[in-house]
């Protein structure tokens, strides 16, 4: 085996300039030197899988299993799957950052293939940590910029931008003049800007973004990005209903795709042609593109690329006048976004679907259509998002010209000392020995003063950057929440008052509309939770709630809760309350109300129906441990880290399509540290979770507690 040192040689990856599809994307391939082990003209399926079995070492393993993934993700994607598997699993036994980091950006791709961008996202989030621990900063700032993209099929527009400024910063600051391959980087990172705002409709935006990327690519005499813009500036040009534009570029780029054997820029320049094919009306055209594609994703169990073509067949069907057949297109286009959680697609769909529905007449479920599309919309581009977008795409350029006004000032400044310094010189020739030695003594004293000012200022200014991150991460938190009053409290609002509409209009029943009263319930109960919750957490921001700890019978206040909560879920599940009569603790019944309320709603959140929620609790020196159990669907253990940061907000569907803000947890957490106790818990996917906090205990008599108890239920 080779010295660590020698393996870190042989990892560092050779950066051709290739500019790679990724999720309909630019991205970047990465092919690594295998040299002496193999060369670009030995590059094949045959000569790699001969030198896998002469290989010297696993370092060498690795990076060929790498390289035959990389060969057979078309020809054969399963083999590839395979070969992908065997070098992370050596990967993770030779325990090296450079060897973990390829292996995780590999699956990565693979998983992007797939169109599963969730765990795409989590093998490129590993991707940075590796390539940094590694000490490779440009491979970094490419694995930051996947994930911006990864955040982006996901939706997740204004967390996309965050990370590519992040990309672009980082490749940036690498030194003070970038090499050739880092200027490539900074192009590919703008291109993919240029993406986020057409997603948005700023298409001059747009376009600025793409021609800012395309005179960067120029400067490589191989311009190897050209096929890509082109793409790009097609899809743009259809979206602007500029077809003629729009096919000129389209077909410029699947000339040269094709000259350079690129099948996953094929492939995706196909769709752009069938979606234009269908706006421009060539119907048979539209769907002989759209079956070429089909072909290509179900190979790869690209589940994305499948839901993109459903979609576009449903069109070419509705505007054929086929109904059936579009609704059973869109039917299965939403099915796979909800697998795949692709908001953008299932956006489209939605809107598809009701505009169908409506011209069958069918006004019910043309209304909840819209319903869910709008409610998707508000999610994914609300105004607020926009103008944070703006607020950060101006923030980001600004900082660019602030770069060059900076290095202005600071060679001006320089030339300022050096006239200064040459002044100070003549005065000195000029001056006796005695003055000299005056003004020597002077600009030491003069020094010494100056670094106690300096030193004053560099720990004013570090204290300032502390307030500043504290600052930062607070109104981080508070825009979360913000977003989330906005939408979450305006959604219950908008379906009542669509439905008022509907029987005003009559074009619902009241029997009908009596029957959407459920599904009002369940958004009202979400909604008086979720007002309840922020209510609760601003008062603690305020730092104006008291705890105010008493003796409390822990068996009555489970019983309240349960009681509270048992009709607030359309969900047959069985509660059970286990904690010992005897139990007393301390603690404010305001508070543990609180926390048993939020718990047992996440329970039944995540279970269903037909499952059961049971509260324990024990004595364990001084304090009382208890815990609320449930045998739902569990917490994936990449989720567990996030639920109790104030930061991350995270939250997810329930069973029943249940909405959520993660706040709840997060108020948990704040109350019972509060208290004096802690909160853990521990899940198991399919076999459910159990959350547990502490309190301080309370000794209390037979009587005593009796007497607590009587009191409670008076």
């Amino acid at each position: 085996m080779d010295s660590s040192q020698n393996h870190q040689n042989i990892a560092q990856p050779l950066l051709y300039p290739i500019w790679g599809l990724r999720r309909g994307l630019l991205g970047l391939l990465v092919v690594f030197s295998l040299a002496p082990i193999t060369s670009r003209s030995q590059d094949t399926l045959k000569e790699l899988e001969k030198q896998l079995v002469v290989a010297a070492d696993d370092s060498t393993r690795v990076k060929i299993l790498v390289a035959l993934s990389d060969q057979s993700e078309y020809t054969d994607y399963p083999q590839s799957r395979r070969y992908a598997d065997q070098a992370f699993d050596l990967a993770e036994k030779l325990d090296e950052n450079w060897a973990k980091a390829i292996t995780n950006q590999r699956m990565a791709f693979l998983e992007t293939l797939e169109g599963d961008y969730y765990s795409a996202m989590q093998y490129d989030k590993l991707c940075v940590q590796y390539f940094t621990a590694a000490g490779d900063t440009l491979a970094a700032a490419r694995s930051v910029m996947d994930v911006g993209l990864d955040y982006r099929d996901l939706g997740e527009i204004d967390e996309a931008y965050d990370y590519l400024t992040e990309a672009y910063r980082m490749v940036q600051n690498r030194r003070k003049v970038p090499l050739q391959k880092d200027s490539l980087y900074m192009a590919i990172i703008l291109h993919n800007m240029g993406t986020l705002f057409m997603d948005l409709q700023q298409y001059d935006v747009s376009y600025n973004y793409y021609a800012t990327a395309t005179k960067i690519s120029k400067q490589f005499s191989e311009n190897l990005g050209k096929p890509y813009t082109a793409d790009r500036l097609g899809e743009l040009f259809r979206e602007k209903k500029e077809f003629g534009t729009a096919q000129k570029y389209m077909t410029e780029a699947l000339r040269i795709a094709r000259e350079r054997k690129i099948r996953v820029l094929n492939s995706r320049i196909q769709s752009h042609l069938a979606r234009l094919a269908l706006d421009m009306g060539e119907y048979d055209k539209s769907l002989l593109y759209y079956d070429s594609v089909t072909a290509l994703h179900k190979s790869i169990n690209n589940n994305f690329g499948l839901a993109e073509c459903e979609l576009g067949r449903g069109m070419v069907m509705m505007r054929t006048g086929n109904h059936a057949k579009a609704l059973q297109h869109y039917q299965q286009c939403i099915a796979l976004t909800k697998e795949i959680n692709a908001r953008n697609l299932a956006l489209s769909a939605y809107r598809e679907l009701a505009a169908l529905y409506e011209s069958k007449s069918d006004y019910r479920n043309s209304y909840l259509s819209i319903k869910e599309h709008n409610a998707l919309r508000d999610s994914l581009y609300s105004q607020s998002t926009i103008e944070k977008l703006f607020q950060n795409r101006v923030r980001f350029e600004t900082e660019g010209k602030d770069t060059k006004i900076a290095a202005l000032s600071r060679a001006g400044e320089q030339q300022q000392t050096e006239l200064k310094r040459q002044e100070l010189i003549q005065n000195i020739l000029v001056v006796v020995a005695v003055l000299s030695t005056i003004l020597l003594f002077t600009l030491y004293r003069s020094g010494q003063r100056r670094k106690r000012i300096t030193k004053l200022l560099l720990d004013h200014q570090e204290e300032i950057k502390k307030r500043s991150l504290e600052l930062e991460q607070l109104n981080k938190v508070k825009d979360k929440f913000f977003s989330v009053i906005s939408h979450d409290l305006r959604s219950p609002l908008n379906a009542l008052s669509g439905s008022l509409d509907l029987l005003e209009q009559k074009h619902i029943s009241p029997e009908e509309f009596t029957s959407l009263t459920q599904a009002l319930r369940v958004q009202f109960n979400y909604t008086r939770g979720l007002v309840n919750n922020l209510l609760d957490w601003t008062l603690l921001q305020m730092d104006t709630l008291k705890i105010q700890q008493q003796k409390v019978v822990l068996r009555a206040q489970v019983e309240e809760s349960f009681s509270a909560l048992k009709n607030l879920y359309p969900k047959n599940i069985s509660m059970e309350n286990k904690v010992p009569g005897a139990l007393v603790v301390m603690a404010d019944p305001n508070v543990l109300s609180l926390v048993l309320r939020n718990l047992v709603c996440n329970a039944m959140k995540f279970t269903e129906s037909g499952g059961r929620i049971w509260v324990e609790a024990s004595e364990k020196d001084n304090e009382i441990i208890v815990s609320v159990s449930d045998n739902g669907i569990g917490i994936k253990p990449e989720a567990k880290e996030l639920l109790f940061k104030k930061t991350s907000g995270y939250s997810t569907r329930g069973t029943a399509n249940e909405k959520g803000t993660g706040l709840g947890l997060i108020l948990c957490k704040e109350f019972i540290e509060k208290s004096g106790g802690r909160i853990w818990l521990e899940s198991e996917l399919g076999k459910g979770t159990t959350f547990y906090f502490t309190l301080p205990k309370a000794t209390s008599t037979e009587g005593q507690v009796a007497t607590l108890y009587h009191q409670f239920q008076e």
